[in-house]
């Protein structure tokens, strides 16, 4: 690379007349003029003969060697122009732009001002204001050294990175799948999985290095997503997220907040919530390469606290050594992991085996005239309460209104000539996923998993509803509010008709999730099927009410049956009730808006049967599951509250045996069935025979 030398000779110094009026003594010239030989440079300290004043500037490379000798060759390419510009500096004057980059007379004299204070500061070692470059390559090669123009900051972010990367990598290590598992002490363990992944990567080179950190990273971002999905599940399910069937049930999600909040509220959390999967994943990526480049700084001492690390480790498992009742060496991914394919494996397996258990029918060869003979005549209706969970009636923050509007529903009953008894069913499921505790209740199958439902939704197997169906003796129908769209399981319960949201001429409000009141339901009921005198059959229905379903916020009032119209007596209602948002994530709020929901379903449709029930009315209604552990408690059964109501007095006496209580509120020892076995015993209590298919 060629050398740019100097004369030995300086320029001569300017005269001091020559400068610009504003400038002061204190002041230098922007173009820096090297002292005389011997004579003290702008800081005070002498110059040797050869010596550039400022020995920090360096010769720029490939430019002609400069001298102020007569005689001198003028540069390449100068012409007169640029050699009087040249001579104008030099002089102190103000320098002429003749085209681009070049000085005009018209410049202010305040430019020189500033480039004389900028080289001031510049020797007494400040530092000269730094211009951006152009072009989008200077200006990124800019930024990225923006820690050496920020040595103090850079510090600190750096620190700040480092500690954040640490506290994420063992945060995902030691974090338990159960929101009541989340104690600080959980994080206070030492993580074998860390103490083999840093042993790992001490022993690749560079890129597998990197690469294996960063796939690391992500898996353990993806192990922290799915910790979350199950605390969630557990809130709001009573199990854990399945790797296998669950995923659908996210679509589920969306549509309940879409319902119960708005659908922009919906597609801003669903965005949200891929924004924050997406950042999860590659920020634990980051933070695991930035942790592994830490390990390679120093091997040596890196190698040394590994096998420190994992001494201590082996030596607290093996003594069995605990800090406020949990182990010191943790294993927790491990047991995660081990976890979540145990389930994976059953799920696959529980897929054939369960096929063949829907195959097979206790009255699946059943003739139609030995179906349900006890009940002929009868106008039957199995109606669900959404939510109806034994902690309705007996948790002492709900039960009191509860256990008030029972006793006066079953006084009101009486009155009217009906007579009830009731008992527990332990329900599939928990928290949500309806559909499931009324698959079960009507196919009596086990149906706690999607993947169950779909099975027998596609089966042959006789629901308790397509009984009265197939003997011919009964038209068969569907009040279902909460349906919005196709609903092909329509065949599976044999109804004959099917009355969803639209279609029952509902023009008021909806009160969250819920598409309309109860009592609107009921009412609608009566006036499309079950009041009509047209008919020749009787019927039996299948109703499914949705005021008590969370979030619990607005609830619906009771009015006056003559004046429910068209249901737009409820705007004012819903206006007036509870928002929500304000009620969704208060615990103690939910719990009281929940009885109240539960006290206005149990009200609208007991008041429906004291209105329009009949000698041959025969009511079976129960929960189907209990609320979110939010509001039912952590250790919560799964019981739920289930009556036969009836005014012919041997329609209770068939299940006498059973030794339910007397009245809409089961006593807390009555007998405990699971929700599967109801369907049998219903059938067998009201004179069918058995004839089994095997499949």
């Amino acid at each position: 690379m060629p050398v740019t030398t100097r004369s030995s000779q300086p320029p001569t110094p300017q005269d001091p007349e020559t400068l610009p009026a504003e400038t002061t003594s204190a002041e230098i010239p922007s173009e820096r003029t090297p002292a005389a030989p011997g004579e003290p440079d702008a800081v005070g300290n002498p110059t040797e003969v050869g010596e550039s004043a400022d020995p920090t500037e360096a010769p720029e490379p490939d430019k002609p060697t400069e001298s102020t000798e007569p005689g001198d060759p003028a540069e390449p390419a100068e012409d007169a122009e640029d050699r009087e510009a040249a001579e104008d500096r030099e002089a102190g004057k103000p320098a002429e732009l003749v085209g681009p980059g070049k000085r005009t007379e018209a410049t202010e004299d305040t430019e020189n001002t500033e480039d004389t204070e900028n080289t001031e500061n510049t020797e007494a070692g400040e530092y000269a204001e730094v211009v951006e470059p152009r072009g989008i390559r200077a200006r990124v090669s800019y930024w990225r050294g923006w820690r050496g123009r920020h040595p103090r900051a850079a510090r600190v972010v750096w620190w700040a990175a480092t500690v954040a990367s640490l506290l994420l990598v063992f945060g995902a290590l030691s974090m338990p799948n159960r929101l009541f598992a989340l104690h600080l002490s959980r994080f206070v363990r030492l993580p074998g999985e860390a103490i083999i992944g840093a042993a790992a990567l001490l022993a690749l080179p560079r890129r597998p290095r990197v690469a294996l950190a960063a796939l690391a990273g992500a898996a353990l971002g993806a192990l922290t997503i799915l910790n979350v999905l199950d605390m969630q599940f557990v809130e709001y399910l009573g199990r854990p997220f399945d790797l296998v069937l669950d995923w659908i049930l996210l679509d589920d999600a969306q549509s309940y907040v879409a319902d119960s909040m708005g659908g922009t509220v919906a597609l801003a959390a669903t965005i949200g919530l891929i924004i924050l999967v997406v950042l999860i994943m590659a920020v634990m990526a980051l933070a695991t390469v930035r942790l592994s480049g830490l390990l390679v700084r120093d091997t040596r001492r890196a190698t040394r606290g590994t096998l420190i690390a994992g001494t201590v480790w082996i030596t607290c498992s093996v003594l069995g050594v605990q800090f406020a009742g949990l182990p010191v060496a943790s294993d927790q991914v491990v047991n995660s992991l081990t976890s979540e394919a145990r389930r994976v494996r059953a799920t696959l397996q529980d897929e054939a085996t369960f096929g063949k258990v829907a195959r097979s029918d206790t009255f699946g060869a059943t003739p139609a005239a030995q179906l349900v003979p006890d009940l002929r005549g009868k106008d039957v209706i199995f109606a669900f309460i959404e939510s109806y969970g034994r902690s309705a009636v007996e948790d002492p923050g709900m039960a009191p209104g509860v256990d008030e509007t029972l006793s006066t529903s079953t006084a009101a009953l009486t009155k009217a000539g009906f007579s009830a008894k009731s008992g527990w069913l332990t329900s599939a499921t928990y928290g949500g996923s309806s559909w499931l505790g009324h698959s079960t209740t009507l196919s009596g199958l086990w149906v706690d998993t999607q993947q169950r439902y779909r099975t027998v939704m596609a089966s042959d197997h006789l629901s308790l509803t397509k009984v009265f169906q197939k003997t011919g003796a009964w038209d068969t129908v569907g009040i279902m509010p909460g349906v919005q769209k196709g609903w092909p399981e329509q065949k599976f319960y044999g109804l004959d008709k099917v009355y969803n949201a639209f279609q029952m001429g509902y023009q008021g409000p909806k009160f969250s999730w819920s598409t309309m009141p109860d009592q609107y339901a009921l009412e609608a009921f009566q006036r499309l099927e079950h009041g009509r005198t047209d008919r020749d059959k009787p019927l039996m229905s299948e109703i499914i009410l949705t005021s008590s379903h969370q979030p619990w916020a607005p609830i619906p009032k009771m009015v006056g049956w003559d004046e429910l119209g068209d249901g737009s007596v409820f705007e004012d209602i819903q206006a007036d009730g509870e928002k929500a948002s304000d009620v969704i994530a208060d615990s103690d709020k939910s719990k009281k808006e929940y009885g109240r929901s539960i006290q206005y379903s149990v009200t609208a449709l007991t008041q429906w049967l004291e209105r329009y029930g009949t000698d041959d009315t025969v009511l079976v209604f129960l929960g189907d599951h209990q609320p979110i552990s939010r509001v039912s408690g952590n250790n919560a059964s799964r019981d739920v509250p289930v009556s036969i109501v009836a005014k012919d007095p041997k329609v209770l006496d068939k299940i006498a045996a059973w030794n339910w209580t007397d009245g809409l509120k089961p006593a807390h020892d009555a007998p405990v069935w699971k929700m599967s076995s109801f369907r049998d015993r219903f059938l067998k209590a009201y004179g069918s025979t058995p004839h089994p298919t095997t499949g």
